[in-house]
Order: structure tokens, then sequence, then C-alpha cells
């Protein structure tokens, strides 16, 4: 029997054309985020020696972070660097583009891509020297990005799965590379769950794990942060409220009980200000983007 919340979501993929990933448009060149500043120290009285050695032991070293990625990694980016800066103090840089794959930031393919050649991940590995580059892709599967030669999961299911692992493993050998011997640690972000194809992508989060442990990165599970405890790959719009949400009530928004994680009428995006023809930062609180930020930072910190 077809349910009937299915044909809400189609009409709503229809209506959201090219907005996102799919999208219209690429994100603008993001500005370098300003280094975070260590506080001064307090002033006081002259400290003992054991106060002495806490204060000559070595503070873990604060990360420089890239983090690239498509539509959620440009809804997410203000999020994340203020996590990153606040909790890590970080040294943060993003350059993501709405409607892009992995292929996208590939060098030398050839192919049109939407993202410009100073922008692709090698390039920006070079000019940063990341300790972590963060990487979030819901996985294109419509035949928006030029750079996948037309290969659907719709119309070609293997090959695309083939092709996405291919580009994956492309992507973190480049990365690698454009390093050297001093190589970035890659946090790979699964995803949430997608009412339409949900299998596609349990199988593209596997090509993440798989990639992850054959190239020394981390997988981040920020998709599971915005779905039920109890099934991991299935679709809500909204879940109870965390610890955290109830702590802050303006993060629970359904009388301080549950939150909502999408609008109604985008099942695919986690901002909850509508989506515009011009991809940008989201603008407005949203508990999904912060669960998933929030997630990602506690990996960036684990492999910094």
């Amino acid at each position: 029997m077809r349910k009937p919340w299915i044909g809400g979501v189609i009409a709503g993929v229809l209506l959201l054309g090219a907005c996102g990933d799919p999208g219209s448009g690429t994100g603008a060149a993001p500005a370098e985020a300003p280094r975070a500043e260590r506080p001064a120290e307090p002033s006081g009285p002259p400290k003992s020696t054991t106060q002495q050695r806490a204060a000559e032991k070595p503070r873990p070293k604060a990360p420089k972070v890239l983090y690239l990625g498509d539509s959620l990694a440009m809804e997410n980016q203000n999020v994340l660097g203020e996590l990153l800066r606040d909790e890590l103090g970080a040294t943060y840089r993003s350059a993501p583009y709405s409607g892009t794959t992995l292929c996208d930031y590939l060098d030398d393919t050839d192919k049109d891509s939407l993202v410009p050649d100073k922008h692709k991940a090698a390039a920006l590995v070079r000019a940063e020297r990341p300790d972590v580059v963060v990487l979030q892709f819901w996985g294109n599967a419509w035949g928006y990005t030029p750079c996948m030669d037309g290969i659907t999961y719709d119309k070609q299911r293997e090959k695309y799965f083939e092709r996405y692992a291919a580009d994956a493993e492309a992507l973190a050998a480049q990365i690698d590379a454009a390093a050297g011997a001093d190589g970035p640690r890659v946090v790979w972000v699964l995803q949430g769950p997608d009412p339409i194809t949900p299998d596609r992508v349990r199988r593209v989060n596997g090509i993440y794990e798989r990639q992850a442990r054959a190239s020394g990165g981390r997988v981040a599970d920020a998709g599971g942060t915005v779905a039920p405890a109890s099934d991991r790959y299935t679709w809500v719009e909204k879940l109870p409220c965390t610890a955290y949400e109830r702590e802050h009530p303006k993060y629970c928004t359904d009388s301080g009980n549950r939150t909502a994680l999408h609008r109604a009428d985008d099942y695919l995006h986690f901002c909850l200000a509508p989506t515009t023809p011009k991809s940008r930062p989201c603008p407005t609180r949203s508990p999904g983007i912060r669960r998933m930020a929030a997630e990602v930072t506690r990996v960036v910190a684990e492999v910094s």
C-alpha cells in the first residue's frame, strides 16, 4: 500500500527542484574563519612548583580543520565552526558547494565541476595544511553533478556505487598526496536517513566506513544523531529532545518534549529556514544541524 506521506515527500522533492543537494548554484567562496585567541594568563600570587609544572606541560594542540561538502555542509558550516572554535580552539576553514559530490573536489578529472580549481580538496590542503579534513556528502544521486557523467542511482544503481567508491578512494589519495608526510586525518561524515531511497544512504555510509578503514581515517556518525535510536535508517521529521535541548528550551521546538529536525516541506535539509535559490549557511536555530555538528566536533577532538 502506498503510504500517504510519500506523495507529499515526492511533491516536496519536485518543489525543491535544484535546491541544495540536489541543489542550485554553488556556494560563494567562503572566507577563512578567524583564528581563535587564547585567554590571557590571570594575574595573582606566584604559582607553586606543582602549578608551575602544570603550566609548563604542553597543552593539546588546537587543530586546523578544513570542512568540505555539499548543501548539508553549506547549511552546517557556521554552527560547526562555532563549536570547533569554542570547544577545541580550532582554526577553521570551510569551502562547501551545494549540489556537489566527491568528484567535484577531485583534481585533474577533465570534467566540468561545480567547484573551482582553487577550492579543490588537494589545493586547499596544500594551502591550509589542516590537521583534519571533514568531508560531508549526501551522495548526489540524481545527475545534477556533471562530473558524475550522468550516472544516477535510479538508472545505474551498481555503477553508481562503484563510481562513488572509486571517487572516495581517489579523493582520500589526493588529500594524502597533497599533504606530504604530515597528512591530515580525514573524517567522513555518515549521512542521516533518506525516506525515498533508504538503502542508498546505508550503502553510501558503508563506502565511507570502508574508505576510512582503508586509509586511516575516521567516521563521524552525525546521521545517527538525527535518526531514532531504535532504527538508524528510519526517517522522521521530529525526535524527542536531547538533554542539551531540554537545558536550552529554544531547541525543543514542540512543547518542550520533541524537536523538529526538518521543515515539513523539505525532507533532506536540516535548516528550519526555507531553502533559497542561492545557497547559504543556515540563518536560524536548527536542532538537527547542532546535533550533527556536535558529533563531528566530538570526533575531531578525538583525532586531533
